[in-house]
């Protein structure tokens, strides 16, 4: 009745340390990719830091995500809110088939882009109606373990720059005894593990060695968790 799962964006060269480190925990996540952005280098400042931005290539999509899941980002990282429909509909659907290119599958989910408000009711109605795609993750954390009541605009749990509420979540999951579907789902981006403190990778090594192999909780990628739970029908 349990279900774990991550999501991360923007297809940055610390996905493949981040990968080696669910892979160490068997834990699973969805990696949501900008496929016109890939290859591209670039920075990120915070706080007076600034850390490598660097996009991995295309022909290293299939090789770094092997295990996990690739889904839609976007081809170029806007903010649909300040798109027309039919822009969103080609920012979406060409990501989209263009990672499907790479990664020899169908994709069904997306996160959406950019930070502050990045979705609204009429963007999720038109990517709902007039786009392959079945799902899209919001950046607003739900601090709850329930089902998504609307799959367009599917809220996680919590984000990983809130550390403390991070660990616990966690604990209250692990402790969880429930007779229904419940999911936890963590988002965020790799590189933030160098950006929010010099101890970041330590600490996500501890919060995956934390929620890792138990017995009463299924692990999957986005879509998995979704279809296993009951929450999305394909």
């Amino acid at each position: 009745m349990k279900y774990l799962t991550f999501s991360f964006d923007d297809g940055v060269l610390q996905d493949k340390r981040f990968v080696a480190l669910l892979n160490k925990y068997n834990l699973k996540a969805t990696f949501n990719i900008n496929s016109s952005l890939l290859g591209l280098k670039g920075c990120v400042k915070f706080d007076g830091r600034s850390v490598v931005h660097d996009k991995i290539f295309p022909s290293e999509v299939k090789e770094v995500y092997t295990g996990h899941e690739v889904a839609v980002h976007t081809l170029t990282h806007p903010n649909l809110t300040g798109e027309d429909k039919e822009t969103i509909i080609y920012q979406v659907e060409e990501d989209r088939k263009r990672l499907e290119e790479f990664v020899g599958y169908k994709i069904y989910g997306m996160a959406y882009p950019c930070g502050g408000v990045n979705n609204d009711d009429r963007v999720a109605e038109i990517i709902k109606n007039d786009t392959n795609i079945k799902y899209a993750r919001t950046i607003t954390s739900s601090h709850s373990f329930e089902l998504p009541t609307n799959l367009y605009r599917l809220n996680p749990s919590v984000y990983i720059g809130e550390k403390e509420k991070m660990f616990e979540l966690a604990k209250q999951f692990i402790d969880l005894k429930t007779d229904r579907e419940q999911i936890f789902y963590i988002w965020g981006h790799a590189y933030e593990f160098e950006l929010l403190s010099q101890q970041s990778w330590e600490i996500i090594e501890e919060f995956c060695k934390l929620v890792s192999n138990k017995k009463d909780i299924i692990y999957g990628t986005n879509t998995e968790v979704l279809i296993k739970s009951g929450a999305l029908s394909l």
